[in-house]
């Protein structure tokens, strides 16, 4: 850092009973997960399994402020060295670096974490793994935890912007040719 240069944090922590926020992240959040595609309403519980994994939130800020939204929308976080085990180019430098530059649609990396006992390697946003959670239920769910982990600005709105080039992609039947020749 130079002389002069502002500081820019990319995390805070923020107490159980803060009002939720994009960025926000929530651990050991349960998610519903259907199991059967045989659902009716009114049936039997056994229909959906629940799962409890790390998520972000999502969902605008200004509707979870003015309660726009009855359901928050949630992407899955995983630690860079787990989802490493799984595929490879995750363990690669080609697909770190990649990562770093924002060159693997469907995934947003996060910086480390070194707030003491909150210590956290790089995290994997993965934007394919999204869910939605009840406001009511989240906001309940979050005052029983500890302090949480929030993402702050700019680094909140980048994670925004990657989620939304995800999100708006458009694949063309017939694309044009490519130019060939002189």
């Amino acid at each position: 850092m130079f002389e002069g240069e502002p500081e820019y944090p990319w995390f805070t922590l923020v107490p159980p009973d803060t009002p939720l926020r994009q960025g926000d992240l929530i651990e050991n959040c349960p998610i519903i997960i259907p199991i059967s595609s045989d659902i009716k309403p009114g049936g039997s519980p056994t229909i959906a399994d629940i799962i409890s994994f790390d998520v972000i939130v999502m969902t605008q800020s200004c509707d979870l402020q003015q309660f726009k939204v009855g359901w928050v929308v949630v992407c899955a976080v995983w630690p860079l060295q787990e989802i490493g085990r799984k595929n490879d180019i995750f363990r690669s430098n080609r697909g770190k670096e990649a990562l770093r530059q924002g060159n693997m649609v469907g995934f947003h990396l996060l910086n480390k974490i070194e707030r003491p006992g909150f210590e956290r390697d790089y995290q994997i946003v993965d934007f394919r793994e999204l869910h939605t959670v009840p406001f009511s239920f989240l906001t309940e769910f979050v005052k029983g935890k500890k302090q949480r982990i929030r993402l702050l600005p700019p680094y909140r709105e980048h994670l925004s912007q990657a989620f939304a080039r995800f999100f708006m992609r458009v694949g063309l039947p017939i694309d044009i040719p490519p130019f060939k020749g002189k």
